[in-house]
């Protein structure tokens, strides 16, 4: 596991000049749109709530410095700490197949950089993300209120266990791959509620699952294979 972590730049200091910092963000504009059209709605992905808020989210503001120009690349980037931004297009899967919606309050496991609480809360009404990790939880707390994201809320502790205060959740989604489904997460999501969660060992295979409860039941579906980082505890 890396032990370093790299700075992160809220301001585009690019160039000196108004003139430059204008066509940096222009430029950064167009990367996101070219992004979503080509990463995400070729894709298949229709859900247009999932599609305005990536074209809004400035991704670049959320991965390390040195990797800033790679933001809008077609993969994941590492963010320090082992952990990973996902690739844009799983993160608008992810958010998409839960179809999310105004009113929504949603739980987050696995708040890495904070892009993916960034997407879901300019869609839904709340967002509370769990990090393990506390240097990466302050950091992606600076980020978005940083932004002005007042309806995202930020906790450093171990994701097992969910965040029950705030339970029930409409939604949950989960950006690590534990071997199975954390019980505790089954048991915060609400009825009609659904949760996506990456599911396998870290040297085996891992796919996506869909989770819903109907009618007292939980139903599990498997959706596509994936790659994610494993799910860390806290066993101290």
């Amino acid at each position: 596991m890396k032990t370093g972590i790299f700075p992160y730049l809220i301001a585009l200091f690019i160039m000196a000049s108004p003139v430059g910092l204008s066509g940096q963000t222009k430029t950064f504009e167009m990367e996101r749109k070219n992004m979503v059209n080509t990463q995400i709605r070729a894709r298949g992905i229709t859900w247009q709530p999932t599609l305005d808020a990536m074209l809004k989210v400035p991704r670049h503001l959320f991965v390390p410095g040195y990797a800033r120009s790679k933001a809008y690349y077609d993969g994941p980037l590492t963010i320090g700490y082992g952990q990973t931004i996902s690739q844009p297009y799983i993160v608008a899967y992810m958010t998409s197949i839960l179809k999310p919606e105004k009113g929504d309050k949603v739980l987050e496991i696995g708040t890495g950089s904070g892009y993916q609480a960034a997407v879901l809360a300019e869609i839904v009404d709340s967002v509370f993300t769990v990090e393990i990790v506390p240097e990466l939880a302050e950091q992606a707390k600076e980020i978005l209120d940083s932004l002005g994201y007042k309806n995202v809320w930020v906790k450093s502790c171990d994701g097992f266990y969910g965040w029950k205060e705030h339970a029930p959740y409409d939604k949950i989604i989960v950006t690590a791959a534990p071997e199975e489904i954390p019980q505790p997460l089954i048991d915060q999501l609400k009825e009609g509620g659904k949760m996506i969660i990456p599911v396998g060992g870290e040297y085996s295979f891992q796919y996506l699952v869909l989770v819903e409860k109907k009618k007292g039941k939980v139903i599990e579906k498997t959706m596509l294979p994936v790659r994610f980082v494993p799910f860390t505890r806290d066993h101290n």
